[in-house]
């Protein structure tokens, strides 16, 4: 640890002591941060609805089956869809044998026969399509997240549902905007999120984020996959971006809803060389260390970087495993209570040195 302890009291005569350490050059690592927060969600869902209005029949899952892509999960009845597929069979092949009679009409007839043999040909595929509508598959392998139909309910079609009350035999139908089945991916995620306004200029799709979920003892990781374009305004009143990200590898232990912090990882440099920042001075606009050889004490000049919190970066004059000086003043305030009740506490400054609560004393230099 850095500095020495420093002590103070109330009394009526003051002294400042110089305290130094020394501290080795050494590389590091720093990265510069965006934060914010938000919801962790499935990465892959599939809100399943019918196709066409009619009663269901069949309801063959509950919240948190397994069901494999195909699997049926529901079913309408489909008298009258297999009396409309009849019908429009039965069309086609009269206009079929229309058609093929053509030999002997005008052109202009021949023309309007073709027409009704592809009219009713779309009318085949459409009575088709409506009757694959009416039974309800997984469109790939997950887990039912929610099921909000029961047997005897009336369904609306194109992609509303209707429920009964809990599944009665009346099948009291309300219809409803949710899906019938709800199928999710429930090892693969997202998080949407939010980040100010400040901020989103810096965030980038690919950039690498560190996600915690709220009750977590571990983080997770992730990248960012998407950045939005438009400000809202959150519960705050602040103005912020949503900011999608994208969970890597599959996760056994998130659970969508639950909320999380992330912290994107904007700019990051690796090892660069760095010293204290409290080991540099500055004299005539140029930097120097105080560079230590042993019993020596060496006025080295250097040329510096970036700042990185307490550190800052060399990027001349010093090498990895050079020692440097750093001096701190701490106050002895000696009198005749020292650290009694009415004392105040101490506060420890960049350097390691301990200043009265109420900040640095003055002539405390770097």
């Amino acid at each position: 640890m850095l500095g020495g302890a420093g002590y103070w009291g109330f009394g009526r005569a003051d002294s400042a002591v110089a305290n130094s350490v020394i501290a080795t050059v050494a590389t590091g690592t720093f990265q510069q941060t965006v934060t914010g927060s938000g919801t962790i969600q499935p990465a892959r869902q599939d809100d399943l609805a019918f196709g066409v209005s009619g009663r269901v029949t069949s309801v063959r899952v509950e919240a948190g089956d397994k069901v494999g892509k195909g699997d049926v999960v529901a079913k309408l009845d489909t008298v009258s869809l297999d009396a409309a597929l009849a019908s429009a069979e039965a069309q086609l092949e009269a206009a079929v044998t229309t058609a093929a009679n053509d030999g002997s009409e005008s052109s202009t007839q021949r023309a309007a026969n073709d027409a009704s043999l592809a009219s009713t040909r779309a009318d085949v595929a459409q009575a088709e399509d409506d009757l694959a509508s009416a039974t309800l598959r997984a469109t790939f392998a997950g887990t039912v997240a929610s099921v909000d139909v029961a047997v005897g309910d009336q369904t609306s079609g194109s992609s509303s549902s209707t429920s009964g009350s809990g599944g009665s035999a009346q099948g009291a139908a309300t219809t409803t905007s949710t899906a019938a089945v709800t199928v999710i991916d429930p090892t693969t995620f997202v998080v949407e999120a939010e980040v100010a306004a400040a901020d989103v200029t810096s965030v980038k799709k690919g950039l690498q984020v560190t996600i915690t979920p709220t009750g977590a003892t571990e983080p997770v990781f992730g990248t960012v996959e998407d950045v939005g374009l438009i400000a809202t305004t959150n519960n705050s009143g602040v103005a912020a971006f949503s900011v999608t990200v994208a969970v890597t590898g599959e996760q056994k232990d998130l659970y969508p809803g639950t909320t999380a912090d992330i912290s994107i990882i904007v700019k990051q440099v690796d090892d660069i060389v760095t010293v204290p920042t409290q080991a540099l001075t500055t004299t005539d606009g140029k930097t120097y260390v105080t560079k230590v050889d042993g019993s020596s004490r060496k006025k080295t000049a250097v040329t510096v970087g970036e700042t990185y919190g307490a550190s800052t970066e060399v990027k001349t004059g010093l090498v990895v495993g050079d020692q440097v000086e750093i001096t701190s003043i701490a106050v002895n305030r000696v009198g005749n209570t020292a650290g009694g009740g009415g004392a105040g506490t101490g506060q420890r400054g960049q350097g390691g040195g301990d200043f009265p609560a109420g900040g640095r004393p003055g002539g405390a230099g770097q």
